[in-house]
């Protein structure tokens, strides 16, 4: 498990990279994203972060595209999900998964036992 294990918020900033379509996932598309699915407000400083933390932990990639006259010149960011990230994201579903297997009907339903 060691160098594939993901914090919750980087599993859910690295799930959002995943589904964002036509290699689109910047970080303020990644924050609607998450804030879709999570329906909590992100801070976009917090996705820059898990963002750039993932890149050095090689989860994912980054590549810039040309500046534009509607960002006054700056050049947008855009991530992907690597093949490390892929396999980290693929082994929390499965840690997960085992886990949900395990938990009793009865406390889902409220139960004590």
């Amino acid at each position: 498990m060691k160098g594939t294990f993901l914090g919750e918020f980087e599993e859910v900033v690295l799930l959002a990279v995943c589904v964002i379509k036509d290699r689109q996932a910047y970080a303020n598309a990644i924050k609607r994203e998450v804030e879709k699915h999570t329906a909590r407000d992100i801070n976009l400083s917090a996705i820059h972060s898990a963002l750039y933390r993932m890149e050095r932990k090689g989860f994912l990639a980054s590549q810039l595209a040309e500046a534009s006259p509607r960002r006054g010149g700056k050049k947008k960011r855009y991530f992907f999900v690597s093949k490390q990230g892929l396999k980290a994201l693929t082994e929390v579903k499965r840690i997960r998964e085992s886990f949900w297997k395990l938990v009793p009907v009865t406390k889902l339903e409220g139960g004590l036992s």
